[in-house]
């Protein structure tokens, strides 16, 4: 009967969803962040015991040397905070991974790390919970017991992938169960759930399930997090399973923030959780964006022109040497689909750039400022400047190339992106090129603004010399001939 046992429970801890050996560089880095958890926490014990002897004491001396103490535990305490920073800034190890000289050239993905547990025993409070309110005999229930204790310890540890994530669900169904059966309101059974935070590693504890449940939802956000993260985005169905996998995410974080208040951590907090939102929202679009530059390069990699150019290259002849009389009228004047699709590349990128700094600015209130991790904002401010830029240089570049008249959306378009609403047309109405020259100028400004990184408005008017400038650099002069 023992080897029975011994079977039953060896089967229940190898359960499928969990991965307690994995050896990746994610499972060593989340078991380097369990370690510096637990000295965190084994940290803060000594720290307050020395308090409390500071308190109660009055022996100068003694109070010389506990203060001594309290120094190098706070110092010590900073440290492995620091620590726990750098591997919460470590992104590179959850990103799409790549074989040989095949580099992915995309933007780096935020995720975000898991928050650990301890182990709680929850057997022996059941069983004296089952004969005192239920008059039931405990033994009984061992199964079912030892069952639930293993799920717990199994969620502990998910695999980064549809298994780990039904294993969180699964044991967040059973917390359903167990609240209303085990923690009745007038009564405490004296288990404590203990979570520690997931980017400062302090631990919390609290009796009620409501935490247990919150904080098991927070790994199940953390976890499409990674997942989304090591999708491989040079391909659709890989952008649609990151785009997924990050709403999600948010789904679950804003879940979290309407149903969960009075978290004792700093990562359940309401002004985090909002934050959280907007991130996974904002990388959620990103995907999308880059889904549509990705059909369009390859909508557009065969069309003439492009093969006459890449065999000029292949023959090792330059772009500024086509001749006038080579060029392709169709290329100029592109059809009105290809006017429309580019467009909308540029007004996407535009909304990719207001997404990330709605991001930018839920990160910079001075609560969520010292929390989050630095690499974290400087991502956030990089991408925001980063896509409003390819913003200003594809509406320039689609400006120019386009030959035929500027219909409505054109005028819905720019003045979403410079008029700051699609609505503001009295404005829009004077910047709207009506002939070549004037798109021509528009279009320097664009790239200018392009360059020079700035927030505000393109200025028309600015000085065409230095836009001049800037616009061939950024684009070939062959393909702007009038």
């Amino acid at each position: 009967m023992a080897h029975v046992a011994a079977l039953k429970s060896q089967n229940r801890a190898v359960r499928r969803g969990s991965d307690p050996r994995g050896a990746t560089c994610r499972s060593k880095l989340q078991t380097k962040r369990t370690k510096i958890n637990l000295e965190i926490n084994k940290e803060l014990r000594l720290r307050d015991g020395a308090e409390n002897l500071y308190r109660a004491t009055n022996n100068k001396k003694l109070r010389e040397t506990v203060a001594l103490e309290l120094s190098f535990l706070n110092s010590n305490l900073q440290l492995l905070k620091e620590e726990l920073a750098q591997l919460n800034s470590n992104i590179e190890v959850y990103q799409a991974p790549t074989t040989g000289n095949d580099h992915n050239n995309a933007l780096p993905m935020i995720p975000l790390g898991l928050k650990e547990t301890k182990e709680v025993l929850l057997r022996e409070p059941f069983m004296e919970f089952l004969q005192d309110h239920y008059g039931e005999d405990s033994n009984d229930y061992d199964d079912c017991i030892d069952e639930l204790c293993d799920l717990r310890q199994a969620m502990r540890t998910p695999s980064r992938d549809a298994s780990g994530v039904s294993l969180l669900y699964e044991y967040y169904n059973q917390l359903y169960f167990v609240e209303r059966r085990f923690f009745p309101s007038d009564r405490s059974l004296g288990v404590f759930f203990e979570w520690y935070d997931s980017l400062t590693g302090i631990p919390s504890a609290q009796r009620t399930v409501a935490f247990e449940k919150a904080c098991v939802l927070f790994n199940l956000g953390a976890l499409h997090t990674q997942i989304g993260v090591r999708q491989d985005r040079r391909t659709g169905p890989g952008l649609d399973a990151a785009a997924d996998s990050f709403l999600r995410a948010a789904a679950i974080f804003k879940y979290i923030l309407e149903n969960f208040t009075n978290a004792p951590s700093m990562d359940l907090a309401a002004e985090m959780l909002e934050a959280l939102v907007l991130l996974m929202l904002a990388q959620a679009r990103e995907c999308l964006f880059e889904k549509l530059s990705l059909y369009g390069a390859n909508n557009n990699a065969n069309t003439p022109d492009r093969s006459r150019k890449r065999e000029r290259r292949n023959r090792g002849m330059t772009e500024y040497s086509v001749d006038r009389s080579e060029t392709n009228d169709d290329f100029l004047n592109n059809d009105e689909d290809d006017f429309v699709a580019s467009f909308e590349s540029a007004q996407e990128a535009a909304e990719v750039s207001d997404s990330y700094d709605r991001v930018s600015q839920a990160f910079d209130v001075d609560l969520i400022k010292e929390y989050v991790p630095a690499p974290w904002l400087t991502l956030v401010r990089v991408k925001s400047e980063h896509y409003r830029a390819l913003a200003h240089s594809q509406t320039g570049k689609t400006l120019l190339l386009y030959k035929g008249e500027l219909g409505p959306l054109v005028k819905e378009t720019l003045g979403y992106m410079y008029a700051g609403s699609p609505t503001e047309f009295t404005t829009v109405d004077i910047r709207i090129p009506k002939n070549f020259e004037e798109k021509k100028n528009f279009s320097t400004s664009t790239f200018a603004e392009s360059l020079g990184n700035t927030r505000g408005k393109p200025k028309i008017t600015a000085d065409v010399p230095r836009a001049e400038e800037a616009r061939t650099t950024c684009f070939d002069p062959s393909e702007c001939l009038p």
